[in-house]
């Protein structure tokens, strides 16, 4: 099981990802970090299929299937997640109501409803989420931290082969970055890959990566293990 990414070329307006090949494994956890605008939310969103990217050459695989003309939502069936940024208000759909149509979508059956409220309320349990959240409007009236702590709750309830998370530490105190951090490595212990943005070391220690990845103006300049870090991350950002 893994997802290949092949001398990927990416654009929006201009070109901003310029060959960018990465394979992540089954269990697998890598960390991609760059300042701001070095493509690394590009890379994310396009490997996922947004819309507003378009790949202009190379490839996106997923257990050896190529993907990349493929819309998100069957990537998504394929078993791709993405957190986002900056996640989105969705008023008037809760978020139970948003994961069991998301996991109608995926798995192409209705879940079971007291296997469902099971498991959704034990991934609230493991965010530390009042099971009350789970009525509430998808991130509207949230905090940052609740809302990245809901989008750990949305990755453990649709249980993606590989998922991509655009800093998933954002807005977290200390205890709720533990919190995520233990949310990404019990999927992993399942067998999920991740490629996960960061800007936070003290997060990428208590994930343990597999390799960080730096990337430098749409490129991958520097690959290697937490050694990458010794001098701390502005060294090598």
């Amino acid at each position: 099981m893994s997802l290949d990414f092949s001398s990927l070329h990416i654009s929006r307006t201009a070109e901003i990802v310029h060959g960018v090949s990465l394979t992540i494994g089954a269990g697998e956890l890598h960390v991609l970090l760059g300042r701001n605008g070095s493509g690394k939310t590009t890379l994310l969103n396009a490997v996922m299929g947004h819309p507003a990217y378009t790949v202009e050459k190379g490839s996106v695989t997923i257990d050896g299937e190529d993907v990349t003309l493929l819309p998100a939502f069957e990537r998504a069936r394929r078993g791709l997640f993405l957190s986002l940024q900056q996640p989105p208000e969705i008023p008037g759909v809760g978020l139970a109501d948003f994961l069991r149509s998301a996991t109608t979508a995926i798995r192409g059956e209705h879940p079971k409803t007291v296997a469902f409220a099971s498991a959704l309320g034990a991934n609230l349990a493991q965010l530390r989420l009042d099971p009350h959240f789970a009525e509430r409007s998808v991130n509207v009236g949230a905090s940052g931290g609740e809302k990245k702590r809901g989008e750990m709750v949305q990755m453990l309830t649709l249980a993606p082969k590989f998922a991509l998370l655009d800093e998933p530490d954002s807005g977290l105190d200390a205890d709720a970055l533990h919190y995520v951090a233990e949310a990404i490595a019990l999927l992993r212990t399942q067998g999920a890959g991740f490629l996960i943005v960061t800007h936070y070391q003290a997060f990428i220690e208590l994930l343990k990566p597999d390799a960080i990845h730096v990337m430098r103006n749409g490129v991958i300049a520097q690959s290697g293990g937490l050694e990458i870090l010794a001098n701390g991350l502005a060294a090598v950002l």
